[in-house]
């Protein structure tokens, strides 16, 4: 059944040399053309996914390989169903070539193999964003797109080939990205794919070698920037997001995160993880925040890190006298040197808890080659047997068992962590480098009452830990696949010997085979990993200039390959950023290249103004960017007890968008109007920023980074009230 549409273009009176069908006709053609292709493929997903969730439960693999399916047709049937023919971002025209390209959100193809839209990752659409006017790229010209409701509301040509001109281009004085940057804002960010401007794109595609540093200041596109280059890596390079890594997007809150939320699934991935820095341990959600600056220094530092390897080495000693082990054939003494070679035996990297179990095997070798008989002509089989035997036999041992747990005992990170705050000479002896003084001042009265600063210590903890249950698992699946393989040895013996139905023992094993299987699967480390405990093939770091030492330790534990793209700028750090970013990222093993952006697409030039020399006095190198619009609205100033009246006024004017109170700590948001403080209102952009008592925010760099972040979140209107 054919699509039946009206026209795809809706241009205001203002526009109606943009009507013309001379211009249009193309499009119009190509949009049906769309819209029938989009209706009969949505059609067909429905119903594979339909086909696949209606069949029969699989395990193991079969069922994870079901799985991704569903969860590919899912991704794929919600793009194309959001959209609809609003997939198109535009078309270009390239030189010697008067059939246009056209450029889409996912790549389209017709029933007969034409492709009707180019996958804006493919390098096919490289130049719709890439071209300039002094490197067109082939390019003769290229339209984008303005949809509202399946329909084109605006579009604008660029020509790079003056023989367009006349035929089929309609030039404007303005373009339609400038145009959308006054747009009212929501409480969802907009994705902007259809006008990624040249510096942008080039970074977004990027390879995701090595460390990537994204520097710009307010308004440049950064997090666009982070947010595309993430849709286009796992396009562009598919092992990143195979089951063995993905992508990890980190942002500085929850109310960012939030904010972003839709862009992702609008660029047609649902497979990228996101989190806050401290939403990467259970315990940050009810972390609070370090009281003692001093304290959230000390354990800012990466050498902190020390101290916990030098605690966990404590729990690492053999025991300096021997042991008496009684075994069936007789007593066997192990000594101190029998002890220090058991506990040499695990690979220096292993877990410690993990280890333990690599230490246990070392003592029955050490056990097992005592014995008074020792035949170098035993039957393999039967010295594996004897072994098995005696490993049982031993693990019942209360005397081997009690002083091995006492010398390697499990480990918690919590209790790790806690005895260093708890016991000064514990910490003492673990942190030699630490004064009495900062000894005394990382002590605390409630241990566990975990802060923001101890986040970074828990995971150093248990990374360096492994799984306390790792053991008792592996012991458990162990048990598990030997009593399989003797029960199916007797089912296939008797199988075999008896009269019986044999095709119903087979049918028996297969049963059996799948239980296992499933208890497997369900006791697996797969299904009890953190979600988020890595690796990773790639780590997209917004806000980055304001991570510490340690939580740059977090993040690289979680990315083994170093592929990393680092957005930030230097200007906006609360408590400082002295150095270059090689310097900075150095200091954390890190070689990253730099890419700049350096015009600001959202703050208008008039609130720019105000906001430069704010960032200036405290940072005179500070990396301002250049506004590319102006909002004809001059900054205001009023006094505090206007709030209510501003807000009221704008609210009355303004039907759509979002305002911010920023400062205001009392002010109880509305549905319409946020409150927040300047640290929460980074990475976050508003139609309206009142800003009240900007002042009282502090002095030094602190102070004058919170002023200069919460004006320039404001995208049309900045309202300064003093007291």
């Amino acid at each position: 059944m054919n699509h039946v549409s009206l026209s795809h273009f809706n241009l205001p009176d203002r526009l109606s040399p943009k009507a013309d069908a001379a211009l249009t006709d193309h499009d119009e053609r190509h949009f049906e053309r769309l819209a029938n292709r989009l209706e009969r493929q949505i059609a067909d997903l429905t119903e594979r996914l339909d086909t696949e969730r209606r069949a029969p439960g699989s395990a193991g693999e079969a069922a994870l390989n079901r799985d991704l399916e569903v969860h590919r047709l899912v991704g794929r049937l919600r793009v194309l169903s959001r959209y609809g023919i609003d997939l198109c971002l535009g078309r270009m025209v390239r030189e010697g070539d008067g059939e246009p390209a056209y450029i889409g959100r996912v790549g389209l193809t017709d029933g007969d193999g034409t492709q009707l839209l180019i996958d804006w990752r493919a390098p096919a659409a490289e130049p719709f964003f890439g071209a300039t006017h002094a490197n067109p790229m082939g390019l003769a010209s290229r339209r984008r797109y303005h949809w509202a409701r399946s329909q084109v509301t605006d579009y604008w040509d660029e020509v790079f080939d003056s023989g367009e001109v006349e035929s089929n281009a309609a030039l404007d004085n303005e373009s339609s990205f400038v145009a959308s940057l006054g747009a009212s804002r929501s409480e969802r960010m907009r994705d902007v794919l259809a006008t990624i401007q040249t510096d942008q794109d080039a970074i977004i595609r990027a390879p995701s070698r090595g460390a990537l540093v994204v520097d710009g200041g307010p308004g440049t596109g950064k997090t666009v920037v982070a947010l595309h280059r993430a849709a286009y890596l796992l396009y562009s390079e598919p092992h990143l997001g195979d089951r063995r890594g993905g992508v990890l997007f980190v942002g500085p809150h929850d109310p960012y995160l939030a904010y972003v939320a839709d862009v992702l699934p609008s660029l047609g991935e649902d497979g990228v993880k996101t989190c806050t820095v401290r939403g990467l341990l259970s315990e940050g959600a009810r972390a609070r925040e370090e009281a003692d600056a001093r304290v959230a220094a000390l354990k800012a530092s990466s050498q902190m890190e020390r101290a916990i390897d030098a605690a966990v080495a404590m729990y690492e000693e053999p025991p300096a006298d021997g042991t008496i082990v009684e075994t069936t054939w007789s007593e066997v003494w192990l000594s101190a040197r029998d002890w220090a070679e058991a506990f040499d035996a695990p690979e220096p990297s292993t877990p410690h808890n993990e280890a333990r179990d690599q230490v246990w095997e070392a003592l029955v070798g050490v056990i097992w080659d005592k014995r008074e008989h020792n035949d170098p002509d035993a039957d393999p089989d039967e010295l594996a047997a004897g072994r098995d035997q005696l490993r049982r036999a031993l693990a019942h041992q209360n005397q081997l068992t009690t002083a091995l747990n006492s010398a390697w005992p499990l480990l918690e990170a919590e209790d790790v962590v806690s005895d260093l705050w708890s016991v000064p000479a514990y910490l003492r002896m673990c942190a030699p480098w630490l004064s009495a003084e900062e000894v005394a001042l990382l002590q605390r009265p409630d241990a566990q009452e975990w802060t923001q600063s101890d986040l970074p210590l828990l995971d150093s903890a248990r990374h360096r830990l492994g799984d306390a249950t790792a053991s008792a698992r592996r012991r458990r699946l162990a048990a598990a696949d030997a009593a399989e393989r003797e029960y199916m040895s007797l089912v296939i013996d008797e199988a075999s010997t008896a009269d019986n139905d044999f095709e119903a023992a087979v049918g028996m094993l297969m049963g059996i085979d799948a239980e296992n299987t499933l208890a497997r699967d369900a006791d697996g480390p797969a299904t009890r990993a953190d979600r988020l405990a890595g690796p990773f093939s790639h780590i997209i770091v917004d806000e980055a200039q304001e991570l510490t030492d340690a939580q740059w330790q977090m993040l690289l534990r979680r990315c083994p390959s170093k592929s990393f793209t680092i957005v930030g700028d230097r200007a906006q750090a609360r408590h400082g950023f002295t150095q270059t970013w090689h310097e900075r990222l150095g200091a954390v093993g890190l070689d990253a290249r730099i890419a700049t952006l350096g015009v600001n697409y959202r703050t208008p030039a008039e609130i720019m103004a105000e906001a430069e020399p704010v960032i200036r006095a405290a940072l005179p190198d500070a990396n301002v960017p250049t506004s590319v619009r102006s909002s004809g609205i001059p900054v205001r100033h009023a006094p505090v007890s206007d709030l209510g009246v501003v807000l009221e006024q704008w609210l009355a004017a303004n039907p759509d968008g979002t305002a911010c109170v920023i400062g205001a700590p009392s002010f109880v948001a509305t549905e319409r109007v946020r409150s927040l403080t300047p640290s929460l209102a980074k990475g976050l952009e508003f139609d309206l920023v009142a800003l009240v008592d900007p002042e009282a925010f502090g002095d030094g760099i602190e102070g004058a980074v919170d002023r200069y972040v919460a004006m320039t979140r404001a995208t049309r209107e900045l309202v300064v009230l003093t007291p």
